[in-house]
């Protein structure tokens, strides 16, 4: 009996003509409520919708069915008023896993997310350090090495203590071994699946993945270290301007005066702290699940300044479900390492085969004097300076 009220109920509706007056008020009253041809298409346009109408309708608890009433949002399997409330992480459901992400069960972001990461990530991404390393080899076979110009004194100076070059050192081989790993776990279903298959990669997957999380620990206080060392000399002057201004030497003749860290090491220097403490932080949060919300408060918050405007751009999406926090800080973490990588490139390849006497500076922590006065002639006149007042002193 209670069917045959149902079916009465919903032909009545269907049968029931809507005024034209109600057709303005409500857009949906022509499709009792339910989505309409301007939103299917709205959508299949890749346009904000308005889904208010879905969203609020997953059971009044003060109606006559309530959620958990029999003929109520949890009473039936096909129920539509129930899948929106799953859709919409308003659902009364009960889960044993404990959690800020336990409740959402359909996520409408995951899609979006695993496109980018398997497209234009990985393909931007590789074109990236494919374009770094392909510039370095040209540069490298029409400008050569850059040798040191003078005659060498024989005598040195000491340009790094061990404690720096401890800093250093650390810092450079957590970032190449977390690049790697990072790498692997990016490419390593493309790549490696299909050259070594499933078996061999999930074990290369697990240990990746372990080594990637915990040397994280030893990049984070390397970056510590060189910001307490090196901070001071990486504040910008006047000589960086004119350091600019020719080139660095690098191209034409000569290298102009620099203190003990020229223009273009202040770049990396910078470079490296405020690309790396971005990786720590979204790397922080990728360790420590939905502990550290950093994009759903930072959306908002440019939202209210009307950022999004300035690119033509409606609103930043917000709020955010746990799982699209980490997928931004996933995605975010990935597209900033792959910047870093490329910058690191480029001063692998000048502290190494690309000038010579530069690696010594990290090697044993003394230079020739004469490169020295070449690339920085201006901190060598400190030390000197310093060298004679202690002797005066002594």
């Amino acid at each position: 009996m209670l069917r045959l009220f149902a079916v009465f109920v919903l032909v009545f509706g269907l049968l029931t003509p809507v005024s034209a007056q109600e057709a303005v008020d409500n857009p949906r009253a022509e499709t009792g409520g339910a989505q309409t041809l301007a939103d299917i298409l709205r959508r299949q346009a890749d346009q904000k919708v308005d889904d208010t109408f879905r969203r609020s309708v997953t059971g009044d608890p003060d109606s006559a069915a309530p959620i958990t009433a029999p003929l109520g949002t949890l009473g039936g399997q096909s129920d539509p008023d129930l899948w929106r409330a799953l859709r919409y992480s308003t659902a009364d459901i009960t889960t044993q896993t404990r959690g800020p992400a336990a409740k959402t069960l359909i996520q409408d972001g995951g899609m979006w997310w695993l496109k980018f990461r398997e497209g234009p990530l990985l393909t931007y991404g590789a074109g990236l350090l494919g374009v770094t390393l392909l510039l370095l080899a040209l540069f490298y076979l029409f400008r050569g090495r850059i040798r040191i110009d003078g005659e060498k004194s024989g005598r040195t100076i000491t340009r790094f203590s061990g404690v720096e070059r401890f800093g250093h050192w650390l810092l450079a081989g957590s970032f190449l071994i977390l690049g790697l790993t990072g790498l692997i776990s990016l490419f390593g279903r493309k790549v490696l699946i299909p050259a070594f298959g499933h078996d061999a990669f999930s074990t290369l997957a697990i240990g990746t993945k372990w080594v990637h999380n915990n040397i994280s620990w030893a990049f984070i206080a390397a970056l510590v270290i060189i910001f307490v060392f090196w901070v001071a000399h990486n504040l910008p002057d006047r000589t960086d301007l004119k350091w600019m201004a020719e080139g660095g030497g690098i191209v034409g003749g000569g290298h102009p005066p620099a203190k003990k860290f020229n223009a273009g090491q202040k770049l990396i220097f910078w470079s490296t702290i405020i690309l790396g403490a971005s990786i720590s932080l979204s790397g922080l949060s990728l360790l420590f699940p939905f502990e550290f919300n950093l994009f759903g408060a930072t959306f908002a918050k440019l939202n209210d300044w009307g950022v999004p405007n300035w690119f033509g751009q409606d609103r930043l999406p917000y709020p955010l479900t746990p799982q699209e926090e980490m997928q931004y800080a996933q995605l975010w973490h990935a597209v900033v390492s792959f910047v870093l990588l490329s910058i690191i490139f480029a001063h692998i390849y000048i502290g190494s085969i690309g000038m010579e006497g530069a690696f010594d500076a990290m090697g044993s922590g003394d230079v020739e004097e004469q490169w020295a006065r070449e690339h920085h002639s201006l901190w060598v006149d400190e030390v000197r300076e310093a060298e004679i007042q202690q002797g005066k002193e002594a």
